[in-house]
């Protein structure tokens, strides 16, 4: 089969990435072999490929916004049956007995495995997934439109329950970067009755965020109209968490939903002063993929696309990293 392949972390400017062929995977106990119509392009991905996250596995096939149909079942796997169409994320498997676990933070959990970072991912024709860790998409999303909300959906929508203000209804939420994922979780908020003030460098992206239905935005720097209750952090950048802690009311909260980021070097104890907070998010929880699908289709949730074709995951990566990629990069595998 074909397959995009990761043998050494590199920039991605010297196309690390190989186009090649390698043996179709074999199912175990409990896994389905997949066969793959698109998989999303995450910053993520970026982050492996670059070293800015430690390799687990080499050679790698990344990739886990994967949009599948099942092509076969192992023994034990239920409630799925070949033919049906999947999504698989980046939580491959939780153990369910660890701590984390039995506390409902499977996102946390001791003994996690990553869909294209521990194991092979979804930039490939065929690929492997646990079972009981593949998710039915809503009817109302086509493939290339369904591969983004997988982790760029979930782990916005990650970050949008832990700011607090889905409980309330109501608030002025900052959002911090203006890309894959902070497009869609915008018009989720929006949904909720939340009023949205972006961060974002570049006009383009600023008249795009005020499009869908922001009310108010600028650069990082700027000063926002209102004070925020809340701000979701989507740039990997250590300055940006300071200049949304400037804007935040007291008893804010920002949280980091990214996986890497840059470091902070400086951070003075009165922004932090009058009880306001900072929270990150590490992974997503099969809980939140489950009720951002939901409320995506609630919301009617258009991510914006751009498609490429799998040889071409190298030029993919560098136009994410080039900010040249309004909303979510997918690539079509068939």
């Amino acid at each position: 089969m074909k397959a995009i392949v990761l043998h050494k972390q590199a920039p991605i400017e010297s196309e690390p990435l190989v186009y090649t062929d390698v043996d179709e995977p074999e199912i175990h106990e409990d896994e389905l072999l997949l066969k793959v119509n698109c998989c999303g392009v995450c910053r993520t991905d970026l982050h492996i490929v670059e070293g800015e996250l430690p390799p687990m596995k080499l050679p790698l096939i990344l990739g886990h916004q994967v949009i599948a149909i099942v092509d076969d079942i192992g023994e034990g796997v239920k409630d799925v049956k070949r033919g049906d169409r999947v999504g698989v994320p980046w939580l491959f498997w939780n153990c369910t007995k660890c701590k984390y676990c039995r506390r409902g933070l499977e996102n946390l959990c001791d003994n996690a495995l990553f869909t294209g970072y521990n194991v092979d991912g979804g930039y490939a024709e065929y690929m492997v997934a646990r079972g009981d860790f593949v998710y039915p998409l809503p009817q109302d999303y086509d493939d290339l439109h369904a591969a983004p909300l997988l982790c760029a959906g979930a782990i916005g929508y990650r970050a949008l329950k832990l700011t607090g203000l889905l409980e309330r209804e109501e608030g002025n939420l900052g959002i911090f970067g203006f890309g894959s994922s902070a497009h869609m979780i915008a018009q989720v908020a929006l949904n909720k009755g939340l009023d949205i003030y972006v961060f974002t460098r570049g006009k383009e992206r600023q008249e795009y965020a005020l499009s869908l239905g922001a009310k108010w935005a600028g650069a990082p720097t700027d000063e926002a109209p209102v004070k925020l209750d809340a701000a979701i952090i989507f740039a990997p950048a250590g300055w940006v968490m300071v200049e949304a802690l400037k804007k935040l009311d007291k008893g804010g909260r920002v949280v980091l939903a990214d996986i890497y980021m840059t470091p902070i070097e400086k951070l003075d104890y009165n922004l932090l002063w009058l009880e306001r907070e900072i929270k990150s998010v590490a992974n997503v929880a099969p809980m939140d993929v489950r009720e951002l699908l939901t409320e995506a289709s609630k919301a009617h949730v258009k991510p914006d696309v751009k498609a490429y074709i799998l040889k071409d995951a190298n030029t993919a990566l560098q136009d994410l990293k080039q900010g040249k990629i309004r909303g979510s990069a997918v690539l079509k595998i068939i």
